[in-house]
C-alpha cells in the first residue's frame, strides 16, 4: 500500500535495458521538460518551482506514467534537500540560533502544537480515527523547509525579521519530525517500548547529533579544510565540500534524525570560517539541480485520478494548512510581540504543506494507520499548497502592505521618528546604505577623519551590535523615502551605497537626488554589468570591485617594475575618466556566469580568424559595417605583427585574426558576417 502514495518499491526493468539506462532516461526526459516549463513560467514572473511541480505531476504514474523508477529519483532528490539545508546553514552562527530561542521555541513549539490539535480535529471531524487524525495533524503542522528557504534567499529576505521568524520555526518543525516518526510505530503496535522511553531516546540522540556537530566543526572541518585550501586544487576543494555536506546529513540519519538536520549543522560549523564564501559559490549548482528533482518527486507522488472522489476532503485540508495555520501563526506572532505587518508576512510565508509531511504520510500508510483515500485527500492539499507557496512567499510584502496599510506607515514612521532625532543635528555628514563589513571600514576611516556619519541596514544582529557600541546605525529600508529624509539626506555631503543590489541601489538614488539633487552618491558593484544604468541614475561614481581589483593589481605590478608614480596615476585616472572601457570586455571563456544578470549587450571579446573564402577578405573593415551594429575592431593580428586600433579602410586578407568587442548577439553576427561564404 506504500507504493499507492509514494511508490519507491522494488524496480524491474524491462527487457533490453537496464536499471542505469531506465534511471539515465528518466532523468534526461524530466531535465528536458523542466527546462521547456521554468522558460514558459520565467516570461511570466513565476518562480521555477512551480515548473518543477507541474512537471512531477504530469509525468507521474497517475497521469502519464512516463516515470518508471521513483525510487531512484527519489534518492537524487534528497540529497538536494542535503544541500539546501548546508547552504542555509552557512548563512547563520551559534550565537544567530541562540538570539533566534524565540522564534523557534515560542513560535516553532506553539505554531507546531496548536496546528496538530487543530489538524487531529478536523480529520477526526472528516471521519478518520485518532491515530490516522493525528498523523494527519503532524502533517498539516509541518511546512516547506525546502519552498520557503529557496524563495527568501532568492528574494534576499532570509535576514529580514520575518525571514528569521519563519527559519526559527521551521528549524522547530524539522525537530518536531523525530517524534512523530517515533509516535507512529507505537500507534501501530510495533514497538514493545513505551511512548516516554522512544522519546527520550530520539531527544538524547538530537543532542547527541548536536554536541558531536560542534566539536567536529571546531577541532576538525575547519583543520580538514585549512590543508585542502593550501592544495590550491579547485577541484579537491569542491570534493571536500560535498564530502562534509553528505557525510553530515548520513551521520544524523544514521542517529534517526533527518539528514536536512546534519547538513544544517555542519554549514553552521563551517559559517564562521573563511572558506564560508567559496564553499557557497560551489555547493550552489549542486545545490539547484537537485532541488529541481525533489520538487517534482512531490508532484509525482499526486494519484490526478482520484480527485473527483475526494475534492471535498482536499478542499477542506487545503483551507486548514493555507488559511488556518496561516491566522494561527499571524496570532502566534503578535502575542510574542511583532507587529501586524511582520506577523502577516511570516504567515504567509510558512502557509503551506511541507516535504516531511509526505514521510509521515508514507510512513503512517505502511503500517495501515491511514486509508489509501484519507492519504490522497491530505497528500492532494499539501501538493496544491505547495504550488500556491512561491507565489504567496513572493508577494507577502505586497500583501501584507494591503492588509495593514496603516500598520507599516506607523512602523517606519517610528523607525524613522528614532533616526530623525539621533541625526537631526548632523550637517554634511556622510550617510552609508549597508553597514555590513564594507561600510563599517568606511566608519572606520571617517572616524579617523572627523567626519559624521549616519548607517542603514537591515540585519538586526548588527544593527544592535553597533547601535550598543555607541555608532549611529539604525534599521531602516534605504528604499523608503521616510528612512532616508530621517537620516538626513538633505543636510548630507555624501551618500556611499555598500550593498550590491543593484535594483534598489538604483531606486535609492532617485530618491535621494528627490530631496537633495545635488547628493554625491558613490555606489558599489561586483561588476561592470550595471554601471552604465547606475551612472544614468545620477550614481556620480560606481565602483565595481573587479574592474578596481584588475587596477589595484595592475598599480603594483607596475611600482615593481618601476614605472614612474605619476605614469601609474595617469593610467589610473584615465581609465576611471573613460568608465573603464579598456577593461570591461574581457575573453569569458568557460567560466561560470550568472546568466539571469548577465545582458545580451554585456562588453565581451572575441577573435575572429578569417578562414580561406570567406566573403570579407579584400573587403575593407568600413564595408563591412560591423561597427553601425555595436562592434569593436580593436586590433588585427597579421602574421606575427599586432595592430592596435586599425584604420577603417584597412583591406582584409586571409589568415587575419580580429579581435571584436561587443555584446553576445552582436559578435556572434559579426563573426557570421566575417565568415560568410566558407
Amino acid at each position: 500500500m506504500l507504493k499507492t502514495l509514494c511508490p519507491i518499491s522494488g524496480y524491474s526493468a524491462q527487457p533490453g535495458k537496464t536499471l542505469t539506462e531506465h534511471v539515465l532516461y528518466t532523468v534526461l526526459m524530466l531535465l528536458a521538460m523542466s527546462i521547456m516549463l521554468v522558460t514558459v513560467l520565467r516570461k511570466f514572473s513565476l518562480p521555477p518551482i512551480l515548473a518543477y511541480l507541474l512537471v512531477g505531476i504530469v509525468v507521474g504514474p497517475y497521469a502519464l506514467g512516463l516515470v518508471e523508477n521513483e525510487h531512484s529519483i527519489h534518492l537524487l532528490a534528497e540529497v538536494g534537500v542535503v544541500f539546501l539545508l548546508f547552504s542555509i546553514g552557512l548563512e547563520f552562527s551559534l550565537a544567530q540560533l541562540v538570539s533566534m530561542k524565540k522564534a523557534v521555541l515560542g513560535l516553532g513549539g506553539t505554531q507546531v502544537i496548536l496546528t496538530t490539535l487543530a489538524g487531529m480535529g478536523v480529520a477526526h471531524v472528516m471521519g478518520m480515527d485518532w491515530a490516522g487524525s493525528i498523523v494527519v495533524g503532524g502533517a498539516v503542522a509541518l511546512s516547506s523547509t525546502a519552498i520557503v528557504a529557496k524563495q527568501l534567499t532568492e528574494q534576499l529576505e532570509m535576514q529580514s525579521r520575518h525571514g528569521r521568524l519563519a527559519l526559527g520555526a521551521l528549524l522547530f518543525q524539522d525537530l518536531a519530525v523525530v517524534p512523530f516518526l517515533v509516535i507512529i510505530p507505537i500507534m501501530a503496535g510495533e514497538s514493545d517500548s513505551s511512548m516516554g522511553v522512544e522519546l527520550l531516546l530520539a531527544m538524547t540522540r538530537a543532542a547527541a547529533a548536536f554536541i558531536i556537530m560542534h566539536a567536529l566543526g571546531r577541532w576538525v572541518l575547519r583543520p580538514i579544510f585549512h590543508i585542502v585550501a593550501s592544495a590550491h586544487s579547485a577541484e579537491l576543494f569542491t570534493l571536500a565540500v560535498l564530502f562534509i555536506a553528505l557525510t553530515a546529513g548520513a551521520f544524523t540519519h544514521m542517529l534517526g534524525l533527518s539528514a536536512a538536520m546534519g547538513a544544517f549543522l555542519a554549514g553552521i560549523m563551517l559559517g564562521e570560517s573563511e572558506y564560508r564564501h567559496q564553499i557557497e559559490t560551489d555547493i550552489r549548482p549542486f545545490r539547484d539541480v537537485f532541488m529541481g528533482l525533489f520538487f517534482i518527486t512531490i508532484g509525482i507522488q499526486l494519484d490526478v485520478t482520484m480527485l473527483p472522489d475526494i475534492w471535498s476532503q482536499a478542499l477542506l485540508l487545503l483551507f486548514v494548512l493555507v488559511v488556518g495555520k496561516g491566522l494561527l501563526i499571524m496570532v502566534i506572532s503578535r502575542m510574542m510581540g511583532y507587529e501586524n505587518v511582520v506577523a502577516a508576512r511570516t504567515a504567509l510565508v510558512l502557509a503551506q504543506g511541507g516535504e516531511f509531511g509526505f514521510a509521515l504520510l508514507a510512513l503512517a500508510l505502511s503500517r495501515e494507520l491511514l486509508s489509501v483515500q484519507d492519504s490522497q485527500a491530505i497528500l492532494a492539499a499539501i501538493v496544491v499548497s505547495m504550488l500556491i507557496a512561491p507565489l504567496l512567499i513572493r508577494e507577502n510584502g505586497n500583501i501584507a502592505k494591503n492588509l495593514y496599510p496603516k500598520s507599516y506607515l506607523k512602523k517606519h514612521q517610528a523607525r524613522a521618528k528614532n533616526i530623525f532625532h539621533a541625526s537631526r543635528e548632523l550637517r554634511n555628514h556622510v550617510i552609508i546604505i549597508g553597514y555590513g563589513r564594507i561600510g563599517q571600514n568606511l566608519s572606520s576611516f571617517l572616524r579617523q577623519e572627523g567626519i559624521e556619519y549616519v548607517g542603514l541596514d537591515l540585519d538586526p544582529v548588527i544593527v544592535r551590535e553597533a547601535y550598543e557600541a555607541g555608532e549611529r546605525v539604525y534599521y531602516g529600508d534605504a528604499t523608503h523615502i521616510s528612512m532616508l529624509r530621517a537620516a538626513g539626506v538633505k543636510r548630507a555631503k555624501a551618500m556611499i551605497i555598500t550593498s550590491t543590489d543593484n535594483h534598489a541601489a538604483n531606486r535609492i538614488i532617485k530618491i535621494a537626488h528627490s530631496r537633495n539633487p545635488d547628493l554625491p552618491v558613490i555606489v558599489r558593484t561586483e561588476d561592470d554589468l550595471h554601471l552604465d544604468e547606475l551612472e544614468q541614475a545620477g550614481a556620480c561614481r560606481v565602483v565595481p570591485e573587479k574592474l578596481e581589483s584588475s587596477m589595484i593589481l595592475a598599480t603594483q605590478l607596475l611600482e615593481v617594475l618601476n614605472i614612474p608614480t605619476r605614469d601609474i596615476l595617469y593610467l589610473v585616472e584615465k581609465t576611471r575618466a573613460d568608465h573603464y572601457y579598456n577593461l570591461r570586455g574581457y575573453f569569458h571563456g568557460i567560466q561560470a556566469e550568472n546568466v539571469e544578470d548577465m545582458p545580451s549587450d554585456h562588453y565581451r571579446r572575441h577573435t575572429v580568424v578569417l578562414a580561406p573564402g570567406s566573403q570579407s577578405i579584400g573587403q575593407t573593415i568600413e564595408s563591412l559595417h560591423i561597427s553601425e551594429r555595436g562592434i569593436s575592431v580593436l586590433s588585427i593580428r597579421r602574421g606575427n605583427i599586432r595592430g592596435d586600433s586599425p584604420d577603417t579602410d584597412m583591406v582584409l586578407r586571409e589568415g587575419d585574426a580580429l579581435l571584436l568587442e561587443g555584446g553576445t548577439e552582436e559578435l556572434e553576427l559579426a563573426e557570421e558576417i566575417l565568415l560568410r561564404g566558407t
